[in-house]
């Protein structure tokens, strides 16, 4: 094996060591504050990291309560989806993550933890777990499956949800009715203590394939391919193109827009080469791809 690389092979390594990697390397994840009770009508609120989507038709949640390792028990939000088959997933932002970080704490059977950690029971519609008031989004489920991963200390427990009704505080919507990323401000799970912020200043967006499909890497040219000053990033916008801007495109451009680099160069093509990469570059950052393509297309040398 490659120096590069720290082996760790599963069935030779603790149980601890296993976590620690796969909650540092699988990240960030979404956190399912997960409310449920037993049959006995007493209240649990927990957090839940191995949770995510699965589907939309019908609407289908996945999240894990795995048993503890030390001690090899079950969760009580394990024991209280078996029992009952409901289970409310409220959405955690970054307004009650210290909260949600304390109704983790590992409470004897039958307490509270919406008590314990100064969150507020609201009455669901459809189902008997109450919801979390401060979660921007709560989510009624009832529980399709639960699907047992192991018996030893660390094995998960699949608990397979169909999503019955959904409430979204007005408060997160933008003008046309959807949820606005910038304010839901959800928080994601990293490894050890560590969480992250989907705050305006962490946000970004990708474009989605273009249709028709992008020509790829295997049609760039040679020269930008192979370039010294582009990422595969940025080169990844530019394959997402379905073509090249024409030639006529291009010499306008270099004549209206670049025409200051190609004269301060034009005795030296190869700082022209790299002046214009770091020019295309510049312009892929702020998302002007056809701008970008045709600045590297001015390139002769």
């Amino acid at each position: 094996m490659s120096e590069e690389y720290l082996g760790i092979d599963p069935k030779l390594s603790t149980t601890a060591q296993v976590i620690g990697t796969l909650q540092s390397a699988v990240a960030p994840r979404p956190i399912a504050l997960a409310s449920t009770i037993d049959s006995k009508g007493r209240v649990n609120l927990s957090p839940y990291s191995f949770f995510n989507v699965f589907s939309a038709n019908p609407p289908i949640l996945i999240f894990s309560p795995s048993r503890r390792v030390r001690g090899n028990t079950t969760k009580h939000t394990l024991q209280n989806v078996l029992e009952t088959g409901e289970v409310v997933i409220n959405a955690v932002s970054g307004e009650i993550v210290q909260q949600i970080s304390l109704s983790s704490s590992d409470y004897d059977k039958g307490v509270n933890e919406f008590a314990k950690s100064g969150l507020t029971e609201l009455p669901s519609k459809l189902i008997s777990p109450p919801r979390c008031a401060e979660s921007p989004v709560q989510m009624e489920c009832k529980v399709l499956d639960v699907i047992s991963l192991g018996k030893k200390g660390g094995a998960g427990n699949l608990v397979i949800c169909e999503v019955i009704y959904l409430h979204v505080n007005k408060s997160v919507l933008n003008e046309d009715g959807r949820i606005d990323q910038e304010k839901i401000d959800l928080i994601g799970r990293m490894g050890g203590a560590w969480y992250n912020t989907t705050r305006t200043e962490s946000l970004f967006q990708v474009a989605k394939p273009t249709v028709p499909v992008g020509m790829g890497f295997d049609q760039l040219p040679k020269e930008i391919l192979e370039s010294q000053i582009l990422s595969g990033n940025d080169l990844a916008q530019l394959a997402n193109c379905p073509e090249m801007p024409n030639e006529s495109e291009v010499n306008e451009y270099k004549l209206l827009d670049i025409s200051d680099i190609h004269l301060n160069f034009q005795d030296n093509p190869i700082e022209l080469k790299t002046a214009l990469h770091r020019h295309a570059k510049a312009l892929l950052a702020e998302k002007k791809v056809d701008e970008a393509w045709k600045a590297l297309l001015t390139f002769n040398g």
